[in-house]
């Protein structure tokens, strides 16, 4: 399976059971055993297993393997922090966007041809 995620449409478990294989590949190269893992986690094996299968793990055991595995700070890589966008700041005047509101419509005026006035 391919290291790098494309923007093709993928599917949701095609993504865990990546994700999931990435996390088996970084505890076996580090030596360390899925009971370990799972206590240090604090969670069960069982649930370790099933996040390395990619058998729909929850957020809360994702996140705790990644700080028993000290790889938290690599979630900024999956979403990134949004209010760090320069070109942003300097249309907003400096100010962070507190509401999201619909792309507004322009009224279209009708274009002009030859032989009608106005």
């Amino acid at each position: 399976m391919s290291d790098v995620i494309t923007n093709d449409a993928r599917s949701s478990e095609a993504m865990s059971r990546e994700i999931g294989q990435k996390l088996e590949r970084l505890r076996l190269s580090r030596n360390i055993t899925q009971s370990q893992l799972a206590a240090d986690a604090g969670i069960s094996e069982r649930t370790l297993r099933r996040l390395e299968s990619g058998d729909n793990p929850t957020l809360d055991s994702l996140i705790r393997v990644l700080i028993a595995l000290k790889i938290q700070r690599n979630i900024d890589l999956l979403v990134p922090d949004s209010r760090i966008r320069p070109i942003e700041r300097v249309r907003t005047k400096g100010s962070e966007r507190q509401r999201s509101r619909s792309a507004k419509t322009t009224k279209r005026t009708k274009q002009w041809e030859w032989g009608t006035k106005g």
